[in-house]
Formats: C-alpha cells, sequence, structure tokens
C-alpha cells in the first residue's frame, strides 16, 4: 500500500467519525484489521491490501489527529469557505479538507504541496468538479494565509 492509498482511507475513517458514535480509537481498532479489509474490498479495490504496522500507524495519526483538532480545522475550513455555509459543504470534502489541513499543520514531513495536491486528487475521485475547485482554493488560501514555512 503506499501513502496516497493510507490516506484516502484516512479519509474515509475521518468521514466515517462524522457520523458516528463511535470513539476514534474503537472505529480504528474496528476497521484497521485484515478482515475488515477483506470484507472492504469486495466494494472498494481500495481495500485490496489491508496497510502494514507502518501504514496503519500513519493512518491513526492522521484519524486520530483530525478527532482531536476537528473543531480548528471546521474553524478553519468556516473561514476560507467563502460563500459557503459550513453545513453546506458536502461531508466527504470537509473530511479531505481536515485530512490535508491536519498534514499541513501537525506533519511536517509531509510539503504542503503535496498534501493539497494528495487532497485534490482524491477529491475528484468524489466529488463534482466545482467541489474539487472550491476544495483547493480553500486549501491554497489556507496555507498562504496560515502557515509560514
Amino acid at each position: 500500500m503506499v501513502r496516497n492509498t493510507a490516506r484516502e482511507i484516512a479519509i474515509h475513517l475521518s468521514y466515517e467519525l462524522s457520523f458516528t458514535d463511535k470513539a476514534v480509537d474503537d472505529l480504528l481498532d474496528q476497521r484497521l484489521t485484515p478482515e475488515s479489509f477483506a470484507a472492504l474490498a469486495e466494494e472498494d479495490p481500495l481495500y485490496a491490501e489491508a496497510p502494514d504496522g507502518k501504514q496503519a500507524d500513519y493512518i491513526r495519526r492522521l484519524v486520530t489527529g483530525v478527532d482531536e483538532h476537528g473543531a480548528e480545522l471546521d474553524g478553519y475550513i468556516a473561514k476560507y469557505a467563502k460563500g459557503w455555509k459550513f453545513a453546506r459543504i458536502p461531508l466527504v470534502a470537509s473530511a479531505i479538507m481536515r485530512v490535508a489541513m491536519y498534514e499541513i499543520l501537525y506533519m511536517q514531513d509531509i510539503p504542503n504541496g503535496a498534501a493539497i495536491n494528495e487532497a485534490v486528487e482524491i477529491a475528484k475521485k468524489y466529488e463534482t468538479p466545482e467541489t474539487v475547485k472550491f476544495i483547493n482554493g480553500i486549501l491554497g488560501s489556507f496555507v498562504r494565509q496560515e502557515v509560514t514555512e
């Protein structure tokens, strides 16, 4: 499994967190098993290969970080979502932006451009072209205004 696949799985799990009552650790313990991946692989080839220890740690770090910093990340999304009410933003788009913003703010080993590019590429699989542009615009504005390198 490559990092962009692990990132996409982290987005799926962050999305799932937005509508479940499960604690983040419980969700991760349940989903990051070979059995869970085998069951999901029938529906989505993204789950064809279960993550190894390093990949599972990366997914856990992302999803836990997004959960712990959710209010902060949502605040940034709302701040840069010009003309959009936060409640109107699709949940998948929010999950994509939360993961990218968390990487930019808290994972210094990931270049900002890579986090944004990966977010946009993943968004193209799930969102309309208008929403992809919206995500790219928010993440670009966020980096220009909030991040000092």
